[in-house]
């Protein structure tokens, strides 16, 4: 892996020097759980992160934390609606079903693994209204998307108007909620709330991001904070030492790091665009690429050292990082433009 130019995954991303400094910094005695003074922060921060009032908890996973918010909006005899393609639902080995207690993951379509009114109305209308069938009790979105695409205001002030009036909650799992954001306008309100309330809650994500082990739930009603938090113990996610998620979590708060970590890594995914042309199977609009190749293309990109993983037959999934380096990333563009 050293010697190769990595586009596998963000996750494969070495933790941000910001973020090993705070949790040094972190490093004293203090109230375990969350009773430290740091943990005692992020309502506040987050608060004015978001320009409205919210809560927010720790947690070491971005599945405990979709679940943990799923868990506060949907009953065992309930379902979730979500993409086809939602993590929740490929890439989760059914923890929401766990979580909630039986509760069913309800699939829906959508371009570029985003879902809209009217795809959601077409899959629910037809469940009748009675006992004898699931019943939708929320909507999970993803912010960017598993195809690497964003909401925008628009589309997210739609679907708030929807989930409303249909009686639904609104989850959105922001795994990289921070490179939605900046692709954007730079703002955590627009990519949350469009011009809405916006969503109920967030699995705001920063391991991606230049994290280590830390993710934080967020809820935009501050009253749901006490469930959560039996929930959180009971799933054994209530970590003694939470300092240090909350260390982690503030750190990357702290001017923006987040924002800007998110930044680097759409401008890579730029560069490597810039490159694609046609191959492109989705917009660019996050930190990660999906790319039509051969089997012998991505032979030969691999025979100059690239590393990244197979979409399928015919494909190839490009992710950069908070730490990538612009002569790899335009290494890379233009590699796939020669090929």
């Amino acid at each position: 892996m050293p010697h190769l130019m990595p586009f596998l995954s963000d996750n494969a991303a070495p933790v941000h020097p910001q973020v090993w400094e705070a949790m040094r910094a972190a490093d004293n005695a203090d109230n375990p759980y969350d009773g430290d003074t740091l943990s005692a922060q992020l309502d506040e921060r987050f608060s004015d992160l978001f320009g409205r009032e919210c809560a927010a908890l720790w947690t070491a996973t971005g599945t405990s934390a979709n679940c943990l918010a799923l868990a506060t909006m949907v009953q065992p005899h309930g379902g979730v609606v979500c993409h086809e393609e939602a993590h929740i639902e490929v890439d989760e080995c059914g923890a929401p079903g766990f979580y909630l207690h039986g509760a069913k993951l309800m699939l829906c379509g959508g371009q570029s693994a985003k879902l809209t009114p009217e795809g959601i109305s077409a899959l629910i209308d037809p469940i009748r209204d009675d006992v004898h069938q699931v019943q939708p009790h929320a909507i999970a979105i993803t912010q960017a998307s598993e195809y690497g695409c964003s909401y925008s205001s628009e589309e997210l002030t739609a679907l708030r108007k929807f989930a409303s009036a249909r009686g639904l909650g609104l989850h959105m799992d922001g795994a990289r909620f921070a490179n939605a954001a900046a692709f954007l306008d730079g703002s955590a309100s627009t990519a949350a709330r469009g011009a809405s309330l916006g969503v109920d809650s967030l699995a705001f994500g920063f391991i991606k991001n230049g994290g280590m082990s830390a993710e934080a739930v967020v809820l935009f009603d501050p009253g749901q904070a006490d469930l959560v938090k039996y929930r959180r113990k009971r799933a054994g996610h209530l970590q003694c030492k939470g300092r240090y998620l909350a260390a982690q979590i503030l750190a990357m708060l702290d001017g923006d790091l987040w924002l800007a970590n998110a930044a680097h890594a759409n401008a890579a995914a730029q560069d490597i665009a810039s490159g694609c042309g046609s191959r492109l199977m989705h917009p660019v609009e996050a930190n990660e690429l999906f790319v039509q190749l051969s089997s012998g293309e991505r032979e030969a990109l691999r025979a100059q050292e690239f590393a990244f993983y197979d979409w399928g037959d015919d494909a190839a999934r490009f992710v950069t990082a908070w730490d990538t380096r612009e002569d790899h990333a335009q290494a890379l563009g233009k590699a796939i433009a020669g090929l």
